[in-house]
C-alpha cells in the first residue's frame, strides 16, 4: 500500500502549493486520496507524486486545466500523445505570431526612418471584367476568407481552362476597418468571368489609387498601410470609397513569403503630379 502525505508535504514533494492544489481538488484534475471528514484536511499518496509533476509540466507549457485532464483521461498512447501534439503545435503557432511582433516593434524603432515617398505612386484602373466573390465578412476571419475565396476563383478558370488577365485583387468596405465587420470582394481580371457557385462575373469600377508596394507576408501590412495613408492626407484629395489590394505576387506565384508583394491601393481624386514626382502617369511596383 503506498504511503499517504498531507497537504503540505505533498506540496513541498511536487513544487506544487497548498493553494494551487486545492484548486486542482475543487475542479477535478488531481483529487486527494483521502479528506478527512471531520477536519477538511486532505492526503494524497505517493503514487500521486508522478501524475503531479506531470501536470506541473504541462502548466508550464500553458496547457489549459481542461486538456490536462483531458490528456490524463486518454484512453491510449495514440490518443493521448495527439492531445499533446495538438497543444504543441499550437504553441509553436503562437511562438510564432509573437516572434513577428517583436520583429515588428523592432523594425518601428530602428528602422529607416526616411525613404518612403519613393514608394508611393498612382495609377488610374480602367473598368476590368472579372470573376469575383463579394461577401461580408468579419476583419479577424478576413484572411482565411480571402485565401479560401481566391482558391475558389482560381480553381474555377483552371477547370474551364481561362486565363487571368492580371494579378487578382481585393476590394475592401471602409466598415471592414472601422466596425471590423463589412463587405469585401476578391477578384481575378478575366475577359469572360465565369458563374457558379459563390463566383459571380464582375466589372471591376474604374478608378485613381494612390498607391505603396508592401513586401512579404501581411503581418506587417498595416504599416504599408500608415504611410500610404499619411502620404495621402498630405498631398492628395481622398475620395470615400474602398481601399483596394492587388496580389502582384502571392501564394500562387512563389511559395517564399518573402517574395510576396502586395500593392495597396487607396482612392483619391487627383489634379496634378504628387510632390517630388514628374507629371506623367507611372505605373507603381509591379508594371501594371
Amino acid at each position: 500500500m503506498d504511503a499517504t502525505l498531507p497537504i503540505g508535504d505533498f506540496a513541498r514533494a511536487t513544487h506544487l502549493s497548498v493553494k494551487t492544489l486545492r484548486y486542482y481538488h475543487r475542479v477535478g484534475l488531481l483529487e486527494p486520496s483521502e479528506v478527512d471528514r471531520h477536519t477538511g484536511h486532505r492526503h494524497y499518496t505517493t503514487a500521486q507524486i508522478p501524475t503531479a509533476q506531470i501536470i506541473r509540466r504541462f502548466r508550464a507549457l500553458d496547457m489549459p486545466v481542461e486538456q490536462i485532464a483531458h490528456v490524463l483521461a486518454a484512453p491510449d498512447l495514440d490518443t493521448r500523445n495527439a492531445l499533446i501534439t495538438a497543444h504543441l503545435n499550437q504553441m509553436e503557432q503562437q511562438l510564432a505570431h509573437a516572434q513577428n511582433a517583436v520583429t515588428s516593434l523592432r523594425d518601428l524603432l530602428t528602422g529607416p526612418q526616411g525613404g518612403t515617398r519613393a514608394e508611393i505612386g498612382r495609377r488610374s484602373v480602367p473598368a476590368t471584367p472579372a470573376a469575383a466573390v463579394t461577401e461580408t465578412v468579419d476583419v479577424a476571419e478576413a484572411l482565411t476568407w480571402y485565401q479560401g475565396a481566391l482558391g475558389e476563383i482560381y480553381a474555377m478558370l483552371d477547370a474551364q481552362g481561362l486565363a487571368s488577365d492580371g494579378p487578382a485583387g481585393g476590394i475592401f468596405s471602409t466598415d471592414l476597418f472601422t466596425h471590423e465587420r463589412g463587405p469585401a470582394t476578391i477578384f481575378v481580371p478575366c475577359t469572360r468571368p465565369p458563374r457558379m457557385g459563390r463566383v459571380d462575373a464582375l466589372v471591376i469600377p474604374p478608378v485613381e489609387l494612390a498607391t505603396i508596394v508592401h513586401r512579404g507576408p501581411h503581418t506587417n501590412i498595416d504599416l504599408a498601410y500608415g504611410t500610404l495613408g499619411a502620404y495621402v492626407a498630405d498631398h492628395a484629395l481622398a475620395v470615400d470609397g474602398p481601399i483596394r489590394e492587388y496580389y502582384v505576387v502571392a501564394r500562387r506565384e512563389s511559395a517564399d513569403p518573402a517574395a510576396w508583394r502586395t500593392e495597396i491601393c487607396w482612392p483619391i481624386f487627383h489634379t496634378g503630379p504628387f510632390p517630388g514626382e514628374p507629371a506623367t502617369p507611372t505605373d507603381s511596383d509591379g508594371g501594371r
